[in-house]
């Protein structure tokens, strides 16, 4: 792919839902915060693309931003499958051993009929490879950001899982000609 991307990656507004929850792609938005929105808004480059994954979150997070994105499936936020909608409180509680599992290697371990956030990578790495030069703004999850840190760093996916990632945060990359350059991670601009 000939000419340089740059990047806005944005993490989607807090979910309005309860705290502790893993939740559902149709979870919305708490679009509450308006000087956070209207100050990231005057942070984004006009006339860019835009995406968003499908989830109700970031649609709405994207909207409120004056964005008309494409949906692009591969900026998901991980599948946590069988463990969706539920309180991680619980899960923990219940005593099974696949949650503890889990945690004891989060970036190769699968929830019940999920993904790894290995397998998250993977799929971030080919929906960036679907953007053209020019600047791209992407609303997306802290998973999804993370990815994208990981591939632009060549990180191991464990390592990559450090990064801090806040609701309404900007993260900047570029990709280069033969590199990445990151410019910003979980910049706030309110």
């Amino acid at each position: 792919m000939e000419g340089e991307t740059f990047l806005w990656l944005i993490r989607h507004a807090a979910v309005d839902g309860i705290a502790g929850t893993i939740h559902a792609p149709d979870t919305p938005a708490d679009l509450g915060d308006r000087t956070q929105i209207d100050a990231l808004r005057r942070c984004l480059p006009p006339d860019a693309m835009s995406y968003a994954s499908p989830s109700r979150r970031t649609v709405d997070t994207a909207r409120a931003l004056g964005l008309d994105p494409a949906l692009a499936p591969e900026f998901g936020e991980q599948d946590f499958g069988a463990w969706t909608g539920q309180r991680h409180d619980a899960l923990a509680a219940a005593g099974g051993d696949a949650y503890a599992q889990f945690w004891n290697d989060p970036a190769r371990g699968r929830p019940p009929g999920g993904e790894s956030f290995e397998d998250q990578v993977a799929r971030v790495r080919k929906g960036l490879a679907q953007i053209g030069p020019g600047p791209a703004i992407l609303v997306v999850h802290s998973g999804t950001i993370r990815a994208a840190l990981c591939i632009a760093l060549d990180l191991a996916p464990q390592a990559a899982l450090r990064f801090v990632v806040d609701p309404l945060s900007l993260t900047r990359i570029d990709r280069l000609a033969a590199s990445w350059r990151v410019v910003s991670v979980n910049q706030r601009s309110g």
